[in-house]
């Protein structure tokens, strides 16, 4: 196996829920060594259903190739514990509401007395200081406050929510490039803070752009494009949905070509990608009564064919026996409880090697022993903090 290159970087994980955590899943897969502290009843989403075995599939979806320790920060034991992790770590990372790291004695002004070389993220809802500070940063908060529920679907319908905890996982890649930042920075110590707010609008690129430099809202266009024209999906004879992504004019062209309707090319309305915008309904629905004659695969086929970008639209069960799906990103690691796991991929290889860790999300505490044994921690230490209830090991 080829090295990984954080190999010999270890993390402090004292976050929870998503953000923080989908961050440091990120780093460990890169070869990190994550201890992940849990307070003594576990990471809430170890709640969170639905159940694998008994096994939370939220959880082991964010968490596979760390140490957990479960320790409880409000003593004052427990807190001894995490200043002599601070003294060997390289990045610390929190998540906690405004107030609550202090209360714990883990805020940056502490760790760094402790090792004044540390890299500190910390993610949080709103900027410190701002109307918002105190407000809950839910997902569903977030996207609301985004603008996004009501940039997708369609005119006059209700907000739609993005299914999954989208800007979560925004901020959680923000914070490791903010994190491996640190890393490089002769600045030490580094202390940075990631925004979700911030960073859902950031994200959101062009769309939030279009109204600032136009001062137009883009349109609720559903799968549809505001800019390009035809970008969206279409139905077939059986009702299955597909792309098609005609971004230029060649492709619209080839389009054309590959429907059988070359009278479209040369009509005025619809010869540059502007024209297209403009009069989007009128060619829409030509293209659509057209798509409606074949089946999607047969459409797919012919517009591959022709070189056109184009894909079905998949249900999720559809997503895992597609063939690339299947060899590419999906592997399987081995659960103590479970057996067998699926996991997701990194999106990505380095020097032709892709960073998979094959550690499987930790069991509560599952490594509180060994990691105090690391700090220094004798038996007879051990064993009178579990009997203290200042820390919990499995």
């Amino acid at each position: 196996m080829a090295e990984k290159p954080l190999e010999g970087i270890r993390v402090l994980d004292l976050s929870h829920t998503l953000a923080g955590p989908f961050a440091t899943m990120i780093l460990a897969d890169l070869g990190a060594e994550v201890i992940k502290v849990e307070p003594l009843t576990g990471d809430e989403t170890r709640q969170w259903a639905p159940f694998v075995d008994g096994v939370s599939a939220y959880y082991l979806s964010i968490n596979r190739g760390k140490k957990s320790i479960a320790v409880d920060l409000k003593r004052e034991e427990g807190r001894e514990i995490i200043y002599k992790l601070a003294k060997k770590s390289h990045i610390v990372f929190e998540n906690y509401r405004p107030g609550v790291r202090e209360k714990l004695g883990v805020d940056p002004d502490t760790l760094f007395k402790h090792n004044r070389n540390l890299v500190y993220i910390s993610i949080k809802g709103f900027k410190p200081g701002s109307i918002y500070e105190k407000l809950p940063a839910y997902d569903l908060v977030i996207q609301g406050l985004s603008g996004i529920m009501l940039s997708t679907g369609y005119e006059g319908e209700p907000p739609v929510r993005i299914p999954f905890a989208l800007f979560d996982v925004y901020t959680g890649m923000m914070a490791v490039i903010y994190a491996l930042a640190g890393l490089y920075s002769g600045e030490k110590p580094y202390y940075a803070e990631v925004y979700l707010y911030d960073t859902a609008i950031f994200s959101m690129c062009y769309i939030p752009m279009i109204y600032l430099l136009t001062g137009k809202k883009p349109k609720r266009m559903g799968h549809a494009h505001p800019s390009i024209v035809p970008y969206q999906a279409f139905q077939d004879k059986n009702g299955k949905w597909f792309t098609v992504a005609a971004a230029n004019d060649r492709f619209f062209r080839k389009l054309c070509e590959a429907i059988n309707k070359p009278e479209l090319i040369d009509n005025p309305k619809f010869r540059t990608n502007p024209d297209r915008v403009k009069n989007r309904d009128e060619l829409v629905n030509i293209l659509q009564e057209a798509f409606r004659k074949r089946s999607r695969e047969e459409w797919i086929k012919l517009l591959r064919e022709h070189g056109i970008p184009a894909a079905p639209i998949y249900e999720l069960d559809e997503v895992f026996k597609d063939p690339y799906v299947v060899k590419q990103i999906v592997y399987q690691i081995e659960h103590p409880v479970i057996g067998l796991i699926k996991q997701l991929s990194e999106p990505g290889v380095i020097n032709k090697y892709c960073p998979r860790s094959t550690q499987y999300p930790p069991l509560k505490g599952e490594h509180t022993i060994s990691v105090l044994k690391d700090l220094g921690y004798n038996n007879e230490e051990i064993k009178k903090l579990i009997d203290d209830k200042i820390i919990y090991a499995e």
